[in-house]
């Protein structure tokens, strides 16, 4: 038996546990099935139930939940010995200051360098740091998140890139790649929600490169859903992609639109069953998709 919890992936059993934990029936399911299908958005306490009970399960998200936020992403890159832009990592503002004293006011990076706070999406808490008033300014605003739980900051080198990034994602074995690009001079960062454009056909060259690097990665860790920011140096002859980040809820724009996803998604789901052994008569199981 293959159970979704899914909305919109049609198997033999059909759970829906959105805005509610997984509670005795879902584990009563979960033992029972031979692969458990899981949403992008699952919990945490869903997942390991799921991990704990069932031998195959879709999408893999060990190294999600053992290494959650930006900071340990970091340490999973160095554990990967994944190129990634040189980075220092802090718990509290603290930590920093007993390293880079008042006194000397030098930080780790020449200027300008990147300042990112352990939480956050879509480039919200992610700063451009130019000058020394900024970094301080900063501090304090992050001493402030502190008092409220929210803790740990990085800093991490800048990388001139022609204000553009490239965006890897990975569903199921197929990955897509296509520039994000700041047409915006003023702009730093090259998200979409921040003004970015796609093109997915400048420098196939330097995409395909990521793309074998973002493979190699997925291969060490088995992530097989999520979207990887890349960026190049523009100002180094020999071109290395850098892994920034990895987005486990990722924009659908670039993968033409919600859906071209969910269709790609389902496909590559079926392809996973198919591996394991596990195919199912999916003529009426294949709704069409309604967002």
């Amino acid at each position: 038996m293959i159970v979704s919890f899914h909305p919109l992936f049609e198997a033999d059993k059909n759970i829906i546990c959105a805005g509610r934990e997984a509670n005795r029936e879902d584990l009563s399911a979960i033992k029972a099935a031979e692969a458990v299908i899981l949403p992008q958005g699952c919990r945490q306490t869903l997942y390991e139930m799921a991990r704990n009970y069932c031998e195959h399960i879709f999408p893999n998200y060990d190294v999600r939940f053992r290494y959650p936020g930006k900071i340990n992403q970091i340490q999973l890159f160095r554990a990967t010995n994944t190129y990634h832009p040189k980075t220092k990592i802090f718990q509290t503002v603290d930590s920093y200051r007993q390293q880079y004293s008042r006194v000397s006011k030098q930080p780790p990076f020449k200027l300008p360098f990147v300042f990112k706070l352990d939480w956050g999406g879509e480039g919200d808490t992610i700063y451009l740091i130019h000058s020394l008033k900024t970094l301080q300014d900063m501090l304090q605003q992050t001493e402030i998140f502190e008092h409220s739980g929210q803790t740990g900051f990085l800093l991490q080198e800048y990388i001139p890139n022609r204000n553009r990034t490239l965006r890897v994602v990975i569903i199921g074995r197929q990955l897509i790649s296509y520039w994000r690009i700041q047409e915006v001079k003023s702009g730093f960062l090259a998200n979409l929600s921040k003004g970015a454009i796609i093109d997915s056909d400048s420098e196939p060259d330097l995409q395909a490169k990521a793309v074998i690097s973002i493979e190699n990665f997925c291969k060490k860790t088995e992530i097989n859903l999520a979207g990887f920011d890349i960026i190049y140096s523009s100002e180094k002859k020999r071109k290395t992609p850098l892994l920034l980040e990895i987005n486990y809820f990722f924009g659908r724009r670039g993968l033409g639109g919600s859906d071209a996803y969910y269709r790609i998604l389902q496909k590559e789901i079926r392809h996973w069953l198919k591996r394991l052994g596990l195919e199912y008569d999916t003529k009426e199981k294949n709704s069409t998709v309604r967002i």
